[in-house]
């Protein structure tokens, strides 16, 4: 067998390895992962962050309720995920328990961006541990502090994290992120906020759209209370 592909299978396959560009390539292929999972789309608005996501309901025997892309970390905080959500109910379960523990030590809500840490922290680990493979999921994670300061994060495979005013992740991204560009303003309600995220899902899907493939939460800065839609509740809101 050619040398050059023996030694290119052998950095493929080992994720401690460095191939001699400078790849590390099971980080690439989770990134791969992302970019084929479902879309998600994250609105940090004036009173609230907005979370709208493609449940993908692949089959008219599947019950969409029970098809679950958002995710409730906190009452003040919403996260979802594309990608291998398997991967990402690990990442949830370990930040509420973090959630809870912060709470019960401190009698006080945990901040935004400790969350976010904690996912990336096990992230990263799994890019430079023998024997593990790379998370192969992008998360959005949104909520309101204490103070009412809205914010929204996305963390990536490889457990680097920004902070972004709008986000998408998955499928939609190189399609929705220009419109979002474009039509996001810092001045948007969190109604106005999930209007836009049903108009980008919807433009992206076209045919394929309808309600029992949206989930969408909010939190707002009033009762900082995650908030869960009802397919009636979108409805009305896409009228």
């Amino acid at each position: 067998m050619n040398k050059q592909i023996v030694d290119k299978m052998g950095y493929d396959r080992s994720i401690t390895m460095f191939s001699p560009d400078g790849r590390l390539l099971q980080v690439e292929y989770a990134k791969k992962t992302v970019r084929q999972g479902s879309t998600a789309i994250g609105i940090a608005c004036k009173d609230g962050v907005v979370l709208v996501v493609d449940k993908r309901v692949t089959s008219k025997l599947m019950v969409p309720e029970a098809i679950e892309k958002t995710f409730k970390i906190d009452d003040h905080i919403g996260a979802t995920a594309s990608g291998i959500i398997s991967d990402a109910r690990v990442l949830v379960d370990r930040t509420q328990l973090k959630a809870q523990q912060h709470a019960v030590t401190y009698d006080s809500k945990i901040d935004i961006l400790s969350v976010v840490k904690e996912i990336c922290d096990l992230k990263q680990i799994c890019t430079q541990s023998a024997g593990l493979r790379p998370f192969g999921v992008s998360m959005l994670v949104g909520g309101v502090e204490e103070d009412g300061e809205v914010r929204l994060f996305l963390t990536e495979p490889y457990g680097l994290y920004y902070q972004y005013k709008a986000a998408v992740i998955g499928e939609g991204e190189s399609e929705i992120e220009p419109l979002l560009q474009k039509k996001y303003r810092s001045s948007m309600s969190v109604d106005e906020g999930l209007r836009l995220g049903i108009e980008l899902l919807k433009g992206f899907l076209k045919n394929e759209f309808n309600f029992d493939r949206v989930d969408a939460v909010y939190v707002d800065n009033k009762d900082k209370r995650f908030t869960k839609l009802s397919n009636d509740d979108l409805k009305k809101l896409a009228k």
